[in-house]
């Protein structure tokens, strides 16, 4: 009997809890995850998802996997253009300027949850084609990410034209080379990026930040005491007068000492 839409709802509701996610952010997206538990219960030669909890409750090991057929990762470069044209304007140039006043000559940034790297790319890309140019600082971004193999595609840095689709003609002429059917970004635009594989829950950057972007991740799909955990953090890190940068349509959770920026694109600065 195949496991219809209602099976995995229901065992959705009874799992993600237990993760520290929530239902409501996966309303939207559960087909992708119910997909991925199909195909795990017949690796597993399981029937249902009731056979599937039990060998959870059985089998404590398998609950990392699960918690890796959860992620969602739906990304490209440009997402949300508004989002980045603010950023790439005012917000870079008012964070660039608290920089200089500090004798500074790096703009640090944190893409958390970064996936295949779409995220920071953009944001380097875009800082090189900001008028006017940010030319006197170097603008250094941490991409993390806990999935290791959407990191080493992010460090290959070749993508579809699908991924690009958002990104200005002029843009993709400038920074990206054709090889086959694949458009790979050139190495001064990926040099400005490190990688760590590194889980967001749990573990965070030792340095401080200008800017921090972490968008459609723990706001969307965490549940809401892990979002105010992750918030701490975050804020921790985040320099006086930096910008934190969510997903437009997510919101912060009670309790957050940062004041609205652009609060239609979820730009948030610390006073």
């Amino acid at each position: 009997m195949p496991v219809t839409d209602t099976d995995c709802v229901d065992f959705l509701r009874w799992a993600l809890p237990q993760l520290r996610l929530r239902w409501p952010g996966f309303r939207k997206v559960r087909r992708q995850v119910c997909r991925r538990l199909r195909r795990r219960l017949q690796a597993l030669d399981l029937v249902t998802l009731k056979q599937y909890r039990f060998y959870l409750e059985r089998t404590p090991a398998e609950w990392p996997l699960l918690d890796g057929l959860c992620r969602i990762t739906i990304s490209r470069f440009y997402r949300d253009r508004e989002v980045f044209d603010r950023l790439c304007g005012p917000v870079l140039h008012a964070l660039a300027e608290q920089v200089r006043r500090r004798g500074d000559h790096a703009l640090t940034a944190w893409s958390a949850g970064c996936g295949c790297g779409e995220e920071p790319y953009t944001l380097v890309i875009g800082t090189r084609f900001s008028q006017p140019p940010l030319s006197d600082l170097q603008l250094q971004v941490l991409a993390t990410d806990s999935d290791g193999a959407l990191l080493q595609r992010a460090q290959r840095a070749c993508y579809g034209h699908s991924s690009l689709q958002e990104l200005p003609s002029a843009w993709i002429d400038e920074a990206f080379d054709v090889v086959g059917d694949c458009y790979c970004l050139r190495r001064p635009y990926r040099q400005a990026v490190q990688w760590r594989e590194q889980d967001i829950r749990t573990n965070w950057p030792d340095m401080d930040f200008e800017l921090i972007l972490c968008r459609n991740l723990v706001f969307t799909y965490f549940a809401e005491a892990l979002q105010r955990e992750v918030l701490t953090a975050l804020t921790q890190r985040l320099r006086p007068g930096g910008a934190l940068v969510i997903g437009k349509h997510e919101m912060l959770p009670q309790g957050s000492t940062l004041r609205d920026w652009y609060p239609k694109l979820g730009i948030f600065c610390k006073q």
